[in-house]
């Protein structure tokens, strides 16, 4: 007769466990914590050089829309905006940037000012509260209704200050010709306000100001591009953007 052995005495064969351990799990989990840490710290600095990047060409498409804008009035009115409209005794009433607001598509905006009565009428109070966000750069500090974009208004610019002034009348590189330039915190205006930079302002633009972007501002030129100027530009270098009529060397 054959002995049967008892069911204790029987070897077990260990199991090899179906997942891993918790052991490997802890390490497993460190592992992508540090890759995910890694990968953080090498993502930031990009995003942080990236930011300033995105605000200054969102900055530099406003600018291109206002320049947009205003050659869209000139095709129409076959000149561009004086820089502000006066009443019977030469009071300024309106900014140019009141009179393109429909070709910016803010016509219905348009159609609540009074043209007759000055922008800073009562009448033309709730318009004057307005934000109109194409009119400020993103980054600028201040009131909302701010204007960090302004004409270069000078006998010998593209803007006469209270008369249209015609293409054929600018004899200069349009494309080297300035139009609009962006200005610092301390030189913005309220957008209804008919005030605008005259050559003393545009010459002392420079690395002091509050500049939004460090290294210099938006600029549009009378052919519609736009373009970064650097805040270092010489004074006869900005002369000659400025004027209609002279080199632009």
């Amino acid at each position: 007769m054959i002995a049967t052995p008892r069911p204790e005495a029987i070897a077990r064969t260990p199991q090899q466990p179906n997942g891993l351990t918790l052991g490997e799990l802890v390490i497993a989990t460190g592992i992508l914590m540090a890759i995910a840490v890694v990968g953080i710290a090498l993502l930031l600095p990009a995003t942080r050089s990236a930011r300033p990047t995105a605000r200054r060409m969102e900055c530099q498409n406003n600018i291109k829309q206002i320049a947009l804008a205003l050659l869209n009035y000139t095709s129409q009115n076959h000149a561009l905006p004086p820089a502000y409209t006066v009443d019977a005794d030469g009071k300024p009433l309106h900014s140019w940037r009141t009179l393109i607001l429909p070709y910016l598509d803010q016509k219905p905006l348009y159609d609540k000012i009074d043209l007759t009565k000055a922008w800073d009428d009562p009448v033309n109070a709730e318009a004057f509260q307005t934000k109109v966000s194409v009119y400020c750069c993103p980054v600028a500090i201040g009131p909302e209704n701010n204007a960090t974009y302004l004409a270069v208004v000078t006998s010998n610019s593209c803007f006469h200050p209270t008369e249209p002034r015609r293409l054929s009348e600018i004899t200069d590189d349009q494309s080297q010709t300035l139009m609009v330039i962006e200005v610092d915190a301390d030189h913005a205006v309220p957008w209804m306000t008919p005030r605008d930079a005259d050559e003393s302002l545009i010459l002392a633009l420079g690395p002091k100001n509050k500049l939004a972007h460090s290294s210099g501002m938006n600029a549009a030129f009378v052919d519609g591009r736009t373009e970064f100027l650097n805040a270092n530009l010489t004074i006869d270098r900005l002369r000659a953007l400025i004027s209609i009529a002279g080199s632009d060397n």
